[in-house]
């Protein structure tokens, strides 16, 4: 017989309570045939138990509500409480995906509206908001590449170009849509490389993707020089929205040539990010491409918002109904609350932040360039590896001052990498301590190294064989034959 362990489980408790008299009890349970014969083997646990049970794991969650989370490459930053407030109102709620058009003008206007604020925030004509993540965002835009080659006639062009930088989903997406991938190098400046990207362009050239400013946080100096080789090659840029953020009012992707993008609306409209979802990748793009955005698409028709579906060369449909409608929300809210001037003061305050932590730091680490950075910064935690101490252990000792660790060994072509971003959320209180828990940590390695190879020492777990979690994930209770 197996029997499942319950940690908290106890006989006979329950978090409900069913009516006492016999009779009105018999009017809650289903038919007899419909019962099981062996009861399942669920936990008994009484309601405040269970309570207490959801609430300690709710304390030992770390997040952006109770710590630093200076997580590069992802922009963790707030997440303003009137943007749930609005989500959660009770009009946008109760909306059902399959209601009629004109029961549903002011969704359907918000979807438009914001269309049209991404569109002039990234210099692009046309977008759609479908794409349930950046990642699936990514796969349209790369879709709809291969599109437009192959209504010119061009179908031979099966080469995507991706910095050796970039992000992971690049490759991936251009693998997905059956695309050979060419990797450029940087230079050592930190930039694309000119030179490398010249020698792999030509006919069987579809597109580059790019995210600029770059996994490094340095913006391309020859990002119109790079946009001008690709046109004259016949491919299109793809442009990586991730680091939109510190590039807000301040310069457009479309103004740098790029013809297509994606937006990850967390990482720069401040919607919900991790735990899987729900997540939203708007798609942009310039007049090119715009026949071949997904649908269904929103348009104002004679003064009311009309869904269209029959675009001849669209890719089609790419999303259940209208995609994550809460996210949109969210953001719209965000970027209405900010205004333009407002918006343009993230991007400029995330800059500074990055460039004071990055300053103020670096006596502490190898920085491998010098160059003011943009929204987030790389250095190299390899000082300190004659003492058994790699940029893994700083991460989870910086856990035990509670602080969430930055992203290490990425990108892969910096050593003992450490990617970090504080955000414009952050204030110098907070950016301050984060460079008194490094000299710390530092201090730590020199006098007690062991300290630091062997934390977190106050976390409900320690050091977990990471790469064996992730490729065997155990998704529930161990089971006891007896």
């Amino acid at each position: 017989m197996s029997k499942t362990i319950f940690e908290k489980s106890q006989r006979e408790q329950h978090a409900y309570s069913l009516p006492a008299d016999e009779e009105e009890f018999q009017r809650f349970l289903p038919p007899q045939n419909l019962l099981r014969k062996v009861p399942l083997p669920l936990p008994e646990v009484s309601e405040i138990d269970l309570t207490r049970h959801f609430s300690e794991l709710a304390h030992k969650n770390v997040g952006i509500d109770n710590v630093f989370y200076p997580l590069g490459s992802c922009t963790m930053k707030l997440n303003p409480r009137v943007n749930e407030w609005a989500a959660g109102l009770p009009g946008f709620v109760r909306t059902h995906p399959l209601a009629p058009e004109e029961t549903i003008q002011g969704n359907l206007q918000l979807i438009h509206e914001l269309l049209e604020i991404l569109c002039y925030l990234c210099g692009m004509t046309a977008g759609t908001l479908l794409s349930n993540a950046g990642a699936q965002g990514e796969f349209v835009g790369i879709r709809m590449i291969a599109s437009y080659h192959k209504k010119r006639g061009e179908g031979g062009r099966k080469e995507i170009l991706i910095p050796d930088n970039a992000h992971g989903t690049n490759p991936a997406t251009a693998a997905m849509a059956g695309y050979t991938i060419i990797t450029i190098r940087s230079n050592k400046h930190g930039d694309l490389d000119l030179e490398d990207l010249k020698n792999h362009l030509s006919d069987r050239t579809a597109g580059l993707m790019l995210t600029n400013p770059n996994t490094l946080g340095l913006f391309s100096s020859h990002i119109l020089e790079i946009a001008k080789l690709v046109h004259e090659s016949g491919g299109l840029l793809y442009y990586d929205g991730a680091n939109l953020n510190p590039l807000l009012n301040i310069v457009r992707p479309g103004d740098m040539g790029f013809d297509v993008m994606h937006i990850n609306l967390h990482k720069t409209f401040s919607t919900p990010h991790g735990g899987g979802g729900p997540g939203s990748g708007p798609v942009l793009c310039n007049d090119k491409l715009k026949e071949f955005l997904p649908v269904p698409k929103v348009e104002l028709v004679n003064g009311s918002y009309k869904l269209v579906w029959d675009e001849v060369g669209s890719i089609g449909r790419i999303a259940s109904f209208h995609g994550n409608f809460g996210i949109y929300l969210r953001a719209y809210l965000y970027a209405k609350l900010h205004g333009n001037f407002g918006l343009r003061k993230i991007a400029e305050a995330s800059v500074v932040n990055a460039n004071y932590l990055k300053k103020k730091i670096s006596g502490l680490f190898t920085v491998p360039f010098s160059q003011h950075c943009l929204h987030e910064f790389v250095i190299q935690a390899d000082n300190y590896i004659d003492r058994g101490i790699r940029a893994m252990d700083i991460a989870k000792r910086l856990l035990d001052y509670g602080v969430y660790a930055p992203t290490v060994y990425f990108p892969l072509i910096i050593k003992e990498c450490m990617l970090i971003e504080p955000t414009e959320s952050e204030s110098l209180a907070t950016l301050d301590r984060f460079v008194d828990i490094m000299h710390k940590i530092v201090e730590e390695i020199q006098t007690h190294p062991e300290l630091v190879k062997t934390a977190p020492h106050t976390k409900p777990v320690t050091r977990l064989d990471e790469v064996l979690a992730a490729k065997r994930p155990i998704l529930k209770h161990l089971t006891l034959n007896l």
